[in-house]
């Protein structure tokens, strides 16, 4: 039984994306359950309500380009009810370990994974990668969001593995570059700027992207991406890995969905997806927002092939089809190729 974690009173302004009971029986029908083993093209560009952990061994071997780990963390946190418990450290590592290495089964040899943690999970993540995988970089991403502690520091980042399978893999630098703005510019003794560039909406640099990542915003209210998922990640922050770890026609795999922003995400940038997710609703909330990706394309803080810095391009023109209205558009949409057609 699907139980709609959304019925509840929003203020007229919330944009959070949600799904009617009408909706949910469109969108669960579209859903696929496995039985046995399958080849990749029984799932591309699919979403799988199962399980990852009674189904990973019917994956086909190495069909992703790139996969996206965001698994639960280790603490005690509900799911839209299912929970996952905190445990000892080294029983953590040990739930990782029952399920990377066939993981990285499906991974193309010259493929990338990204591992999402916590400061309590970051550690076993690092010691069971390292088992399986060539791991090449820690990226630490600030939240916004948190509460603030007593007698702590507050808990507002988290970490990001960056993981390859072999010596050989794909990292286009060139398009995940970031625009910052210039505060204080360097001129050269003609007065000529120095490695940044003047425009009518101010003065900006394009930088190589750090390991240390300021510019995303946690999905609010207010913003378009954002649903009920207790956990969602931003669709710039998938943005900066797809762009980065694969090319265009390539596979994205996620094997803890949520949501749905790696594959929303993958499509709006002409990838591949498949996702795996075990709660019924959060899979089909994925569906709709899929839908949702055939009319707007548009990734907040990406724009015109460059990330720009937090609150920085408010002047600045999206190229995005965005649609102002489209959270909770009735489903099913209609695809705007065959719009575009006629037919």
């Amino acid at each position: 039984m699907t139980t709609l974690p959304n019925q509840k009173i929003r203020a007229p302004r919330n944009r959070t994306i949600t799904i009617s009971k009408d909706e949910s029986r469109v969108l669960e029908e579209k859903l696929l359950k496995l039985s046995g083993s399958v080849i990749f093209r029984d799932i591309e560009d699919r979403l799988i309500n199962q399980d990852i952990m009674e189904i990973l061994d019917w994956l086909p071997s190495s069909f992703a380009d790139l996969i996206f780990v965001d698994p639960p963390y280790n603490l005690t946190k509900s799911f839209n009810g299912v929970i996952f418990r905190e445990r000892p450290i080294e029983s953590y590592k040990e739930w990782i370990d029952s399920w990377l290495p066939k993981l990285t089964r499906t991974l193309k040899p010259e493929g990338s994974i990204y591992i999402c943690g916590d400061w309590r999970s970051s550690a076993a993540i690092h010691l069971v990668a390292e088992r399986y995988l060539t791991v090449r970089n820690r990226i630490t991403w600030e939240r916004e969001k948190g509460r603030g502690a007593t007698a702590n520091w507050k808990n507002c980042s988290e970490d990001i593995w960056f993981c390859t399978k072999s010596e050989e893999f794909t990292f286009n630098l060139e398009d995940v570059k970031i625009k910052r703005q210039v505060i204080a510019p360097y001129t050269d003794t003609a007065g000529n700027p120095k490695d940044w560039e003047k425009s009518e909406n101010g003065n900006y640099r394009i930088t190589h992207p750090p390991n240390i990542w300021t510019d995303l915003t946690v999905p609010f209210w207010s913003m378009p991406e954002n649903t009920d998922h207790p956990t969602q990640k931003p669709e710039k922050l998938l943005a900066k890995i797809i762009l980065a770890s694969s090319k265009k026609g390539g596979v994205v795999f996620d094997p803890f969905l949520g949501s749905g922003t790696s594959a929303v995400v993958a499509k709006k940038l002409g990838r591949k997806y498949v996702g795996i997710e075990i709660d019924r609703t959060f899979c089909a909330l994925a569906e709709k927002r899929l839908e949702i990706a055939g009319y707007d394309r548009s990734i907040q803080g990406y724009v015109d092939g460059v990330f720009w810095e937090r609150n920085s391009i408010q002047n600045v023109r999206s190229t995005g089809s965005h649609r102002e209205a489209h959270d909770n558009l009735p489903l099913p949409l209609t695809d705007p190729d065959q719009e575009n057609s006629g037919s």
